[in-house]
């Protein structure tokens, strides 16, 4: 189709949406979602034990008969953003040769930062080297640094693979094809003009719920894992009431921030959370076990690169080793799939004017390195005082996951001015990163529903922003955890198909890289044969 045709199917799209009262909404897309988010919810809240006892027993289902799934996509997605890297398609910018990137480095890997990772370092930079000291046989290597390389696995190279994926796809499409900057338009070179009626919208449709189930599910448990915080340090009840005061105030602050645009308050709010982060754990460094930290990283990180492929490919089929994989690995593949429309977009939003080699190794590099690093510096010093002090940062994970990290402050000072200031900068940071992911969130959502536009409406951003704290508070205080868990599983689930859609996603991609490429060198190749024979003809004429 050629672009003036592009340009009037994108048009026409357009046309359908509801335009009142400050929106742009596509009706299907908008009231679809609302409908099916609005049953889910009231299913979730009036039957809670129900709802969770059902959508668990679909969990254990999927994991036993569809982990090679969630396993072969993560892989083949890493595979293919190397590859697609290194390759000759590396040189092509988003937007164009002549564009250049809206944000520098820093703001650009602040944002992908604070959006892609929230409050999983906090939260589980101290449990999860404690959950991993029993792994299956087969992950074992001998080393005392197993539990890292696990840690590692989880939240490295190979979660971050499935964002840059998305978002290449994404922004190449829509900057560089001048299609919407919606998920449906990753599927062009299959479905065609297609992508403009109701496949494209059943598209976006289920890209909007992912999205929108992953923020309530964020702004829930994170208002419980604030609220335990806030109790633990400073005695404040932990409470619904409070907790949903708690997303009140998230709500508010990201309502701010999303409608300031990127460039202000996303970019300002997370480049402000770079910065406490990384004061934060400079502090803990710097308090020591100092050279356990540091050891512990560097020895880590060579077992999981070192055992890289084997604890990639690990798909078990005994049935202990099996409940293990479901309990970690399948559900963290699936958190991401599932999570990709939502970072993969915004990484997207943020990345014109980069080339595809700048995205696909910064992506899974720099966040990776970051990331690791962070959460060792936590569970480093977890792992040194448990075994000082006989299992008690154990025990204290086992009583309550969210206040693990403070209880692990105990131990890392005696002062008790220090453990203060290091939980307050703490709730600081866990609060930013929740407004973070909940107006990045948001503007992503109104993209989706907009039919693609790439800066939709104020009063959109805003009408998700509290859509979003809404569906949190009710399902939080009607429902309580049993809810909250319930959309969790829903959200995992939603990954299953959604591998599927990735693995279509990188057959549509490297279809259409290698017909524009082909295009690239057939027109260089004219040139070139034209110039030529210009200087031939001068020749003769001299």
């Amino acid at each position: 189709m050629k672009r003036m045709d592009l340009k009037k199917e994108k048009e026409k799209l357009y046309t359908r949406n509801y335009t009142r009262f400050g929106m742009d909404m596509n009706v299907f897309v908008s009231v679809v979602t609302a409908l099916l988010v609005l049953a889910f919810s009231v299913f979730t809240i009036l039957k809670p034990n129900l709802s969770a006892e059902f959508f668990a027993n679909i969990n254990i289902s999927i994991n036993r008969n569809f982990n090679w799934l969630y396993v072969l996509t993560i892989n083949a997605s890493i595979i293919f953003l190397l590859f697609i890297g290194f390759s000759k398609f590396g040189n092509i910018k988003l937007g164009g040769y002549t564009v250049k990137p809206e944000f520098s480095d820093l703001s650009w890997f602040a944002m992908m930062f604070s959006a892609g990772v929230g409050i999983g370092i906090f939260f589980y930079g101290v449990a999860e080297p404690i959950y991993h000291l029993n792994i299956p046989t087969a992950l074992q290597s001998g080393s005392a640094f197993d539990n890292f390389k696990i840690m590692y696995l989880h939240w490295g190279f190979h979660a971050w693979a499935i964002y840059g994926l998305l978002a290449i796809g994404l922004g190449y499409f829509s900057y560089n094809k001048g299609l919407p900057f919606a998920i449906r338009s990753l599927f062009y070179p299959l479905l065609k003009e297609k992508i403009y009626g109701i496949w494209g919208d059943i598209i976006d449709t289920v890209a909007t719920l992912s999205v929108l189930f992953g923020l309530a599910i964020s702004l829930g448990l994170g208002a419980k894992q604030i609220n335990s915080g806030l109790n633990y340090v400073f005695g404040i009840p932990d409470a619904s009431n409070v907790q949903a005061l708690l997303i009140v105030f998230i709500t508010l602050i990201a309502a701010i921030s999303v409608v300031s645009g990127i460039s202000k308050g996303i970019k300002w709010l997370s480049e402000a959370n770079l910065y406490i982060s990384a004061l934060l754990l400079l502090g803990i460094i710097i308090i020591g076990p100092t050279g356990y930290i540091l050891s512990t990283y560097l020895s880590g990180m060579g077992i999981y690169i070192k055992d890289f492929v084997n604890i990639g490919l690990f798909t078990t089929i005994q049935s202990n080793d099996m409940a293990w994989q479901g309990a970690w690995t399948v559900f963290y593949w699936a958190w991401w799939i599932s999570w990709a429309p939502f970072v993969g977009t915004f990484i997207a939003r943020i990345s014109k004017g980069r080339t595809i080699r700048q995205i696909a190794l910064g992506v899974i590099t720099l966040p990776t390195i970051a990331v690791t690093f962070a959460m060792t510096v936590l569970g480093a010093p977890a792992i040194y005082f448990n075994k000082l002090h006989y299992g008690v940062i154990e025990k204290a994970v086992e009583s309550n996951v969210a206040t693990s990290l403070f209880e692990m402050y105990k131990y890392l000072t005696d002062s008790g001015l220090l453990q203060m200031t290091l939980s307050i900068i703490t709730v600081i940071a866990i609060m930013i990163f929740f407004v973070t992911s909940s107006d990045s969130g948001s503007l992503v959502v109104s993209s989706l529903t907009s039919s693609g536009r790439s800066t939709p409406p104020k009063m959109q951003r805003v009408f998700w922003a509290f859509m979003e704290g809404t569906i949190a508070i009710s399902v939080l205080l009607i429902g309580g955890e049993a809810a909250l868990f319930t959309i969790q599983s829903a959200t995992v689930i939603l990954g299953l198909p959604f591998s599927i859609i990735l693995l279509m996603i990188i057959f549509s991609l490297a279809k259409e890289l290698q017909l524009s490429y082909t295009k690239y060198s057939r027109n260089k190749n004219i040139t070139l044969k034209k110039q030529l024979e210009k200087i031939k003809n001068d020749a003769k004429f001299e």
